[in-house]
């Protein structure tokens, strides 16, 4: 009797490790898998701040033109603060891209650095007193990027800048490398249009 008694008791206990043992297989492969399930998508950075600094060829003047939505999309208006630029001039222009939501500011313009070869800066100037000439720093492969580009003034006017970030854009595309975002494709991080005069 006793030993039924034991040997129903080891076979319990025997029973009871493999479930155990079962159960803590089960727990580890369920802890394995979950981050791979659960990982969130990568999601493009926020962009609150668009700053373009124009400095001028000759004299080394630097003009500031800047566009600012801390509560990003909805919410407030954006602060936009425009900028006036001499007439008959050359102008080297760069874009710094921050995320000023939180403290401290994240520099964005690192990490479109950083991915230069999925990213491509468009820029364009109506009022026929500003243009766009040339892109001034390029990706791995030669390709341009738009974090530094080379502008001119013309006579006396006035009109909108719009500056264009677009994410994984066809650079080999007809036109793209010469700045004509028309077959770029790719997604737009950012889109401002910022108001310019020349006197």
């Amino acid at each position: 009797m006793k030993s039924t008694r034991n040997n129903r008791k080891t076979v319990f206990q025997a029973g009871f490790a493999l479930a155990v043992l079962l159960m803590l297989a089960g727990c580890e492969k369920e802890k394995k898998e979950t981050p791979r399930s659960n990982q969130p998508p990568n999601e493009e950075e926020l962009i609150t701040t668009v700053r373009a600094y124009f400095v001028h060829s000759v004299t080394g003047d630097t003009t500031e033109f800047s566009w600012v939505d801390l509560d990003g999309d909805g919410g407030n208006a954006p602060v936009i603060t425009g900028g006036t630029l001499q007439a008959g001039s050359s102008y080297a222009m760069s874009v710094l891209l921050l995320d000023e939501s939180g403290s401290p500011a994240d520099t964005i313009s690192n990490e479109v650095a950083a991915e230069a070869e999925e990213h491509q800066f468009f820029f364009s100037a109506n009022g026929g007193a500003l243009t766009w000439l040339s892109y001034a720093d390029a990706d791995a492969n030669g390709m341009p990027i738009g974090l530094a580009s080379v502008w001119a003034t013309a006579a006396a006017g006035s009109g909108e800048v719009t500056i264009i970030l677009r994410h994984e854009p066809n650079k080999g595309a007809a036109g793209v490398s010469a700045g004509d975002i028309t077959n770029a494709g790719g997604e737009t991080d950012i889109e401002v249009a910022i108001p310019y005069v020349v006197q």
